[in-house]
């Protein structure tokens, strides 16, 4: 049987379950593009640039059980769309990035788009594959589709030349299945009786979670329960424990963190860590720490003492080591009393960290915790909030509680500003019966914000809450406290009834706290009917969140003594001096 290439590729993806790809159509995927077009199961979606591609299939894998899918031109397609594939292959992100070719039965060199792809994407990556014969192309992406969600998940990248799009070829075997996924990793049952038995010796157990954990909610619940420990957790691992349990303490637990994980934490004599590579986000720029006590469970075996020394690793899915740690917990010893002295001082914390917040004079512009709290109140607990990265980043974190599981999308550790506008397009597409809702800065707003011309197209019903200060405030605060000064941060007057008028969606200004809960609910009625609603937040930065504060002590206290002085004999002197 001879088919096109174009057709093999498409009838992969219909096989691998894709819904939908992301990408712009050029001369190297016209074929491509005109079969997608045929598909009754695909639906490929135009975006404005490759970058936002990314992201929406970024947050397609990060949302749903289905692999983000780009369909991409070659060269010009696979730069743009570079940061949105770093940041999922930072993340741990499952991403199909499929690209057009040169031909190569011209014997030509300098054709369009020609360079060497694979050396470009391969550090953004788990795998690099070039399709050479239409047979291949149905087991290569098969292949491909393995890697990308097997083990730590990651982007994969397949380029098929344009000439096997185009014409046709033996296809080989067209109905063979994808290949089953393998079970999942499980340590060995005695490190899950070591694990236990150092869990039950300790005094003060905790827990950190990450990303990772997001599929095991109830089992980490659970032992948390057990142990009456305490639980903390990374930036992304904020999906994977709801913030309502008694528990839980927040997002980090070192100098960075707020002050019920501060606390919570402060006399933890061993640690479980699930999930996580303590980066430098989750730890606050490397400022916790950690006891010697550390059990250490995560799928990549390669983040293992990478930062902190562990006692014992186990490599394993989170969702299975965790059933069977519960499982050994249980039957080592029986689940302790629940300590209420330290669920009240847990709950005594958030609440005086939240009317601290709630006290501090805003001067007439939004307070940050008021919005929140008032975000919190009107949305379903199963909202999709997708973060982009700046000081909104640690404001949501630090005062927007999560209650589902993977409700929260937020980039980290690569950390490219632009992620939440296309990214609450993917969430959307991937989950229409959700509310999605985005927290962007004014700054990362404006790197993709054209990317709701695409939501306006397709009819979707998101959110943008944009934080309109005028400035890169996450830099600007980190540079106002050594240097007295912020440079190259002031973003100039931006007019976003504009954008919203140029894009399609329903503008609404947020200049009063009074008009708050009124200002939230016409959003979501808008966006309810199909529209998306940029919500104008003249936002107040004034106060700094406590992973701002942290972090800069932390790397300051890190500096040589010389140094120290220098830039505060800086400081001071530009401050008398102005």
């Amino acid at each position: 049987m001879k088919k096109t290439g174009a057709w093999l590729a498409v009838h992969a993806l219909e096989q691998l379950g894709i819904e939908f790809t992301f990408g712009i159509p050029g001369v190297h995927t016209t074929e491509l593009y005109d079969e997608l077009n045929n598909s009754r199961r695909i639906t490929p979606v135009l975006v404005t640039h490759e970058l936002g591609a990314a992201f929406m299939a970024d947050a397609v894998s990060r949302s749903s059980a289905h692999t983000g899918t780009l369909v991409i031109v070659p060269a010009a397609g696979a730069t743009h769309a570079a940061s949105g594939i770093g940041e999922a292959f930072l993340d741990g992100i499952a991403m199909l990035v499929i690209s057009g070719g040169v031909r190569r039965d011209l014997g030509k060199r300098y054709q369009l788009h020609e360079i060497d792809q694979h050396a470009f994407l391969q550090p953004l990556t788990k795998a690099t594959f070039r399709v050479e014969r239409h047979d291949q192309i149905i087991p290569l992406l098969h292949e491909a589709h393995r890697i990308a969600n097997e083990g730590e998940p990651g982007p994969v990248f397949v380029e098929i030349p344009v000439e096997i799009q185009l014409f046709p070829g033996e296809a080989g075997d067209i109905d063979r299945s994808p290949p089953a996924p393998p079970p999942p990793a499980t340590p060995e049952p005695d490190s899950i009786a070591r694990a236990a038995a150092l869990l039950l010796a300790a005094r003060r157990p905790a827990l950190f979670v990450g990303w990772g954990g997001r599929e095991a909610q109830q089992h980490l619940a659970a032992i948390a329960e057990h142990l009456q420990a305490p639980v903390a957790t990374t930036l992304q691992g904020l999906a994977s424990f709801p913030a309502e349990h008694p528990l839980h303490t927040g997002f980090g637990f070192g100098p960075a963190a707020v002050p019920a994980a501060r606390n919570a934490f402060a006399d933890c004599d061993c640690l479980l860590a699930v999930g996580t590579r303590f980066s430098e986000i989750a730890t606050g720029s490397f400022g916790i720490s950690v006891p010697e006590r550390l059990i250490h469970i995560d799928i990549n075996p390669r983040v293992f003492n990478a930062n902190y020394p562990a006692a014992l690793t186990l490599a394993s899915d989170a969702a299975p080591a965790l059933a069977a740690l519960l499982a050994e917990l249980r039957r080592q010893g029986p689940a302790r009393p629940p300590d209420r002295a330290r669920q009240q001082r847990i709950a005594a914390d958030k609440a005086a960290y939240l009317a601290e917040w709630l006290a501090h004079d805003s001067r007439g512009r939004i307070n940050p915790a008021r919005f929140f709290q008032t975000l919190r109140e009107s949305l379903p607990d199963d909202a999709i909030m997708v973060v982009d990265d700046g000081n909104h980043t640690y404001l949501t974190a630090e005062l927007f509680p999560v209650r589902s599981g993977g409700s929260l999308l937020v980039p980290t550790d690569f950390n490219a500003m632009g992620y939440a506008a296309p990214a609450a397009i993917g969430a959307r597409l991937a989950n229409p019966q959700r509310e999605v809702c985005a927290i962007v800065g004014d700054g990362a707003f404006m790197m993709t914000c054209m990317e709701i011309a695409t939501a306006a197209r397709l009819e979707l019903g998101v959110v943008y809450f944009v934080f309109h200060d005028g400035e890169l405030s996450q830099i600007a605060q980190a540079q106002a406290i050594p240097y007295n000064r912020k440079p190259c941060t002031a973003l100039g007057a931006i007019d976003f009834e504009g954008v919203a008028t140029a894009t399609g969606a329903h503008y609404l200004a947020l200049t009063d706290e009074a008009a708050l809960t009124a200002t939230i609910a016409a959003a979501r009625m808008h966006a309810g009917r199909g529209q998306p609603v940029i919500v104008d937040v003249a936002i107040d930065y004034g106060k700094r969140t406590a992973f701002t504060q942290g972090a800069v002590q932390t790397n300051f206290r890190r500096f040589p003594l010389a140094q120290r002085l220098r830039m505060v004999t800086r400081a001071i002197r530009r401050r008398i001096t102005g």
